[in-house]
């Protein structure tokens, strides 16, 4: 959405008779208020400056919140395990949409005008970011599945080394999938037509972007096949570990389940939380590919698009809430880095990792060996 100019010509407010045709044949006279261009010049304004500010502060949010995600898994030693392997590329994905995708989707919105292939190659940075996160969700997926269905060779096969190459393995394929329209499939032909004799296209995202691109291709191929499977994945997860504690008498094991049980709640949450935010938006394409621009109101597109960046900046509070492990690094670094900073306290004694040998201080936060809560 960008600003609106302002034009000098016709700004006053022209009220008009219209005749209408009734249903019944009765034919009648009503008064329609053409609106004024001043008034919508300043209403389009308020809009721009509405929509603006909020995609800033989501962009912060996300930096932020995700900042904190991937410090906390780096810093911390127990969180170098597969799932939270996962769980850092997925933050990793969500701090570049609001530190790139964000400025990105204000850019091409109609403020500059630039050669196409440059527009394109803008638009289609944002695809790679929103397919590394799917993938991403789909890593953690697979991996709480072999987390429950092979329990003892599991450490075997997911091991620190091996989850470090599927995050690259998603990336790569999330650029491939995200660069498709840079090998044909956009909407080059459409916009020769339109350009004449100049190189340069008022650069917006759907200018670019082929609509039967975005729906058969990344909703219903790259987006929707893989939630269909991330959600079959977690249903059996579910039911294993459900019959598991039904027929489980051991206190300790019993006690591990429900762990791996919360901890596969919270992240079924995450997932249903980015089902929810990009849901509307991909189907508002759906609408837009069959009926045209006027089957979306420009409004619900916009809040479309909020929605979809907002996720980025909800998964950091989802894991502040219900993972007891990020939670209590949350803690920590602000501890640490924060009121130690400023003078309140000395947090020496009390180590990201326990040393060989020592034991732990009354400082130390100490966590169990298993990616429980």
């Amino acid at each position: 959405m960008r600003p609106p100019e302002m034009h000098t010509e016709d700004q006053g407010c022209v009220c008009e008779c219209v005749e209408e045709c009734r249903p019944d044949g009765h034919r009648h006279l009503h008064t329609r208020l053409r609106l004024c261009s001043v008034c919508s010049y300043w209403f389009l304004l308020m809009a721009w400056l509405i929509y603006t500010s909020l995609e800033l502060v989501i962009a912060m949010a996300c930096c932020l919140g995700n900042v904190l995600v991937v410090w906390a898994v780096c810093l911390r030693r127990t969180f170098r395990q597969t799932t939270f392997c996962f769980v850092a590329s997925l933050a990793v994905a969500d701090f570049l949409v609001g530190a790139v995708a964000v400025p990105l989707a204000v850019l091409v919105d109609g403020w500059v005008e630039i050669p196409f292939q440059a527009c394109l190659a803008v638009s289609c940075v944002v695809l790679v970011l929103t397919q590394a996160s799917v993938l991403s969700l789909l890593a953690i997926a697979v991996d709480r599945y072999l987390r429950v269905s092979i329990p003892l060779r599991y450490k075997e096969i997911a091991t620190e080394q091996r989850s470090w190459i599927a995050v690259v393995l998603c990336w790569l394929i999330s650029c491939l999938l995200g660069f498709t329209p840079l090998f044909g499939w956009h909407n080059g032909d459409s916009q020769s037509s339109l350009l004449q004799n100049s190189s340069h296209i008022n650069c917006t995202f759907l200018a670019v972007i082929s609509l039967p691109y975005m729906v058969y291709f990344n909703y219903l191929g790259c987006i929707l096949l893989p939630l269909a499977a991330m959600t079959l994945l977690y249903a059996l997860v579910f039911y294993s570990l459900r019959k598991r504690l039904r027929r489980e008498d051991q206190t300790k094991l019993r006690a591990f389940l429900i762990k791996e049980k919360r901890l596969a709640r919270s992240l079924a949450l995450v997932l249903l939380l980015f089902a929810a935010c990009w849901m509307p938006l991909h189907l508002m394409n759906c609408v837009l590919l069959s009926t045209g621009p006027q089957g979306v109101p420009q409004t619900a597109f916009y809040a479309g698009i909020l929605l979809s960046h907002a996720n980025s900046a909800v998964n950091p509070v989802v894991y502040a809430l219900r993972i007891a492990k990020i939670r209590e690094a949350y803690l920590e670094i602000w501890r640490r880095y924060v009121l130690c900073w400023r003078g309140q306290g000395d947090f020496s004694s009390s180590s990201w990792r326990s040393q060989p040998g020592e034991p732990n201080t009354g400082h130390q936060m100490t966590f169990p060996s298993n990616t429980g809560t």
